[in-house]
């Protein structure tokens, strides 16, 4: 069964997701850090973590040279034993980052191998990851499809390259809308993580889809009905 973590920095928005849809982790970035205000990295994850608890946080570098990543990840792994190191698949430069993965998963760090598009990646990454130390495999499904691409086979194959590997979990990434969640079931991913408004939009009742247009047909009208449009 598929695990839903909330994609998102913000403490109120994690403590609803946690009451009200019982996610099973939470994962951010430096990108959705900025955005959300934060200013002090490090107090800001200590503070996530006295909400999620035991639950799988995924916290992300901001190096982009092989030894500073690999520093700020011994550093952000002595915070809690449920966190996962984000880590990008290759550098700015395009370098895929060997010594980095390579190094953290022997010395037992739990990965979150993010920013990953490409069949080639994922066989990089199997050759030097050894099969008990915990990894997430983060595929980025809503830029690839962004690009003109079904993710699905690309899901599909990820499961079956690291199928041996009882260590390695798949999760669709970058998620644009519900019928994602659903893509992300079909093609057997094992995490999903997700914004907060599409979590709920997740969990709502479905409507009828006769309703559906029903209700569509009515916000028009009514629209245009305030709007006093004249012709």
């Amino acid at each position: 069964m598929i695990k839903l973590y909330c994609d998102t920095s913000n403490i109120k928005e994690i403590k609803s997701c946690l009451k009200k849809f019982n996610i099973s982790g939470v994962t951010t970035n430096p990108s959705i850090m900025r955005s959300e205000g934060v200013k002090n990295y490090k107090l800001h994850c200590k503070n996530i973590l006295q909400v999620t608890k035991k639950k799988p946080l995924s916290v992300e570098v901001f190096a982009d040279n092989d030894d500073e990543i690999i520093l700020q990840a011994l550093e952000i792994s002595k915070w809690s034993n449920s966190i996962f190191v984000k880590v990008p698949v290759i550098n700015t430069y395009g370098k895929f980052l060997e010594k980095v993965i390579y190094e953290l998963n022997k010395k037992g760090i739990k990965l979150n191998i993010t920013a990953i598009f490409t069949t080639d990646q994922l066989f990089k990454i199997k050759k030097i990851i050894n099969k008990e130390t915990p990894i997430i495999v983060s595929l980025f499904c809503g830029r690839i499809a962004d690009n003109g691409i079904d993710p699905e086979p690309f899901v599909i194959k990820a499961k079956k390259i690291f199928k041996n590997y009882k260590n390695v979990k798949i999760l669709w990434a970058s998620v644009r809308e519900v019928f994602n969640f659903y893509q992300a079931k079909r093609s057997k991913s094992d995490i999903i993580t997700v914004p907060p408004s599409l979590i709920k939009k997740i969990k709502s009742k479905k409507i009828n889809l006769n309703e559906y247009s029903k209700k569509t047909v009515k916000q028009f009208f009514e629209d245009g009905k305030k709007s006093n449009f004249k012709l």
